[in-house]
């Protein structure tokens, strides 16, 4: 079973889909009778290993990204590597090609929704761009054999864009990466010259609009003394304000778990989140959150795990952390670990994944219940 994943979301500071992409090549990569082969923008076109690269220019401001204008690099890369079947990560070139491709060689294509492009869309240009990307979802992922979808709000918004054969495939964390026991709590306000009783709050990610990093900046102006924010990721504007500290720069690793697993709570007031992954991942580590009511995130949150403030604005949000941390934040955070070990573990959504591709190339199983072994043994392998 070969399989090949083709994005231009794929950078060396980029996020979710980066390492969506990592952990299934290497939990996929340990089945018996696999293959995995990721087809990803650079500055030239090389083949390395399992990895085919095709150049495409830097797209300005995007730190790091490229952007590909042309199919045929991307189309020659799937034809060479001969996979049996293609996921498109994306809407553009890439995703394009996957179906020129996928045409060619005669083999099933699908498509993972990773961002809310109508969303997206609809913040840059209002109703009539809204409209326009409504339009072009409709005629792109129309044309798939199945689009994957990561959450209940992604799967709502594609059926009302008229958009058929959509499949529930969620994210996940690694349970092990993500720990409580990377927690050096302390240690962090002591760095950042906060005293011990300080309520310290973390973001990390990309300082993308749609993150609404103003709308935390202000919240946590609202809570004052006492509350402190701390923002991590590139591009972070900076902000003069006593209770946000600003560390413009991308984290993974070892370092990122540490980071979450340190915080006294994660707060997100993003508002078009096709999933979420970084909150489960500060779940995972022991830490509860706060999110915003729009988009995917509420679904991540259940009972005990974090609040979810009604609406993504600075007085929502403040009252939301207030109300956290008026309630046990120890034991909100070992309900937080619990919920991302039962329902979330990369393990149990790889799982549903390769059976979802084995269903499409019309092949049984020949794991069977030796599959989640050696899905586990590939999610041990390192860091998300």
């Amino acid at each position: 079973m070969h399989l090949a994943d083709v994005t231009f979301f794929y950078a060396p500071d980029s996020g979710g889909v980066r390492r969506y992409l990592e952990i299934k090549r290497r939990m996929l990569g340990v089945l018996p009778g696999w293959r995995h082969t990721l087809i990803v923008p650079a500055r030239r076109t090389r083949h390395q290993s399992s990895v085919r690269y095709v150049a495409a220019g830097p797209l300005p401001f995007s730190r790091g990204y490229r952007f590909p204008w042309r199919q045929r690099g991307w189309i020659g890369a799937l034809e060479a590597a001969r996979p049996d079947l293609i996921e498109a990560g994306d809407p553009g070139v890439p995703g394009w090609a996957a179906l020129d491709a996928g045409q060619r060689l005669g083999v099933p294509v699908v498509a993972f929704y990773h961002s809310d492009l109508v969303s997206l869309a609809g913040r840059c240009g209002g109703a009539p761009l809204r409209a326009a990307a409504r339009r072009y979802v409709h005629d792109f992922y129309g044309r798939f054999d199945r689009v994957l979808v990561p959450s209940r709000y992604v799967l709502q918004r594609l059926a009302e864009a008229g958009i058929e054969r959509l499949q529930p495939q969620g994210l996940g964390v690694d349970c092990e990466t993500f720990h409580p026991r990377h927690a050096e709590r302390a240690a962090l306000k002591q760095r950042l010259g906060l005293p011990p009783a300080t309520r310290l709050a973390l973001f990390v990610g990309r300082a993308a609009p749609e993150k609404n990093l103003s709308v935390l900046a202000e919240a946590f102006g609202r809570l004052g003394a006492g509350y402190h924010l701390l923002l991590v990721g590139p591009g972070m504007p900076a902000v003069r304000q006593s209770n946000v500290t600003v560390r413009s720069r991308y984290v993974r690793g070892a370092a990122l778990s540490r980071l979450l697993a340190s915080a006294d709570a994660f707060v997100h007031a993003g508002d078009c989140e096709t999933f979420g992954l970084v909150v489960l991942e500060a779940m995972a580590s022991g830490t509860p959150v706060v999110v915003s009511a729009r988009g995917a995130l509420p679904e991540l949150v259940t009972p005990g795990t974090g609040l979810v403030a009604g609406t993504p604005t600075p007085d929502a949000m403040a009252a939301a952390v207030r109300d956290l941390f008026e309630q046990d934040r120890d034991a909100m955070g070992a309900q937080a670990r619990h919920w991302a070990q039962v329902r979330w573990d990369w393990t149990i959504q790889m799982n549903q994944l390769r059976q979802t591709y084995e269903q499409l190339v019309g092949i049984r199983s020949a794991i069977g219940s030796d599959g989640y072994a050696h899905l586990q043994q590939g999610a041990d392998g390192g860091a998300a």
